[in-house]
């Protein structure tokens, strides 16, 4: 090898290193695929440079410093929720003209942190990050990613199907969905820990939202092996996440127009569990019930609930406050911004005790 090839492979290493974080005038470009970005969430690294999703609650995290910071996305990626140091969380919106969004400007020397967790369901968007783009900066070492893991199971309550709106006549809207403001959200944040979530409005376990009697197609059952909400093609990993939790709320779907059978709803929920416990030998399992169902249907899961837990010693059951409207509704009656909070409250304080029973569940 030449001198001159030597000094060449020199200067394009130089160069490369600074576009990706060195200090200095202009903006650097941090690329999707920087090892310094921590990711939570179902994500497929198809083109490492354009990591896929679809669930809700998928996370982008990183440290840096710098005068501002931009976010990039496919175009029509839809509606994300940012937080920038300890400022007041606020959304963006991916439309399909919008490739780059600034989060913010001015901002003063020192380091800094960002978070950006998806707030939508995305299997119509299929949404992607790009990056960011720093300026007068550099990307700092990664965020320590939390211990303790957990996974929430479940439907539009899970999802943050209409948290936003407050007229429960109005319909579904991306506009009003938000998943931070749910109960799993909530917990997630407050306990620290690292989550995943799978959830999809409308789905059950054995039956999706007024679907026949003898039971659907497409199913949790079927989506929970998948890295991409109906994209069989992309099987999960499941050696990426093993949770010390998972929290699993379904059965307002299953139940849904009381047009229902609890012994096939039970069946199929058994035959998850033990699929569940083939993936996770060591988790505690947390079959949940709320918020939207009530009278015979919610007393017809609960008894089916009661029997799988009594099958297994590392299942629990807890039932969240069914919502009464004392604290409003969001679109179609789902639960309201205060009602998710109330609920997240009441997870976050029996997760607690079911930690402190285990002490080999990390805290």
């Amino acid at each position: 090898m030449t001198t001159r090839t030597i000094l060449h492979n020199i200067l394009t290493s130089v160069i490369a290193f600074i576009a990706i974080g060195c200090t200095g005038s202009g903006t650097v470009e941090i690329p999707a695929n920087h090892p310094d970005i921590l990711y939570m969430g179902r994500i497929h690294w198809g083109d490492s440079l354009a990591p896929q999703f679809t669930y809700p609650g998928t996370t982008a995290m990183l440290n840096f410093e710098g005068s501002s910071i931009s976010m990039k996305a496919r175009p029509g990626s839809g509606q994300f929720m940012v937080e920038v140091d300890t400022r007041e969380p606020f959304k963006i919106n991916f439309t399909p003209t919008d490739s780059l969004i600034l989060l913010a400007d001015s901002l003063a020397d020192g380091p800094h942190s960002v978070r950006v967790t998806y707030a939508i369901e995305g299997y119509e968007r299929a949404p992607e990050f790009h990056g960011f783009n720093i300026t007068d900066g550099k990307i700092l070492p990664a965020p320590e990613r939390p211990a303790l893991k957990i996974e929430f199971i479940g439907n539009s309550i899970t999802c943050g199907y209409g948290t936003e709106e407050t007229d429960p006549e109005k319909g579904f809207s991306y506009d009003t969905e938000n998943h931070t403001l749910t109960y799993a959200y909530r917990t997630a944040r407050a306990l620290n820990a690292d989550f995943n979530v799978v959830a999809r409005s409308g789905i059950g376990i054995y039956r999706n939202y007024n679907g026949p009697k003898e039971g659907d197609k497409e199913t949790m059952m079927d989506e929970y092996e998948n890295t991409l909400l109906y994209q069989p093609e992309h099987k999960w990993d499941f050696s990426k996440f093993q949770p010390d939790i998972v929290c699993i709320n379904l059965g307002t779907n299953d139940t849904s127009n009381d047009n229902y059978d609890i012994t096939l709803f039970e069946a199929k929920y058994r035959t998850f569990l033990q699929r569940l416990r083939t993936l996770y030998p060591s988790a505690k399992i947390v079959l949940l019930t709320g918020s939207m169902m009530n009278g015979k249907p919610l007393d017809d899961v609960k008894g089916a609930l009661d029997r799988l837990a009594a099958d297994d010693e590392n299942i629990y059951r807890f039932d969240m406050s069914p919502q009464t409207g004392e604290l409003g509704y969001g679109a179609n009656y789902h639960p309201s911004r205060r009602q998710a909070q109330l609920m997240g409250a009441q997870l976050i304080e029996y997760l607690k005790g079911l930690i402190a029973e285990g002490t080999d569940t990390p805290q």
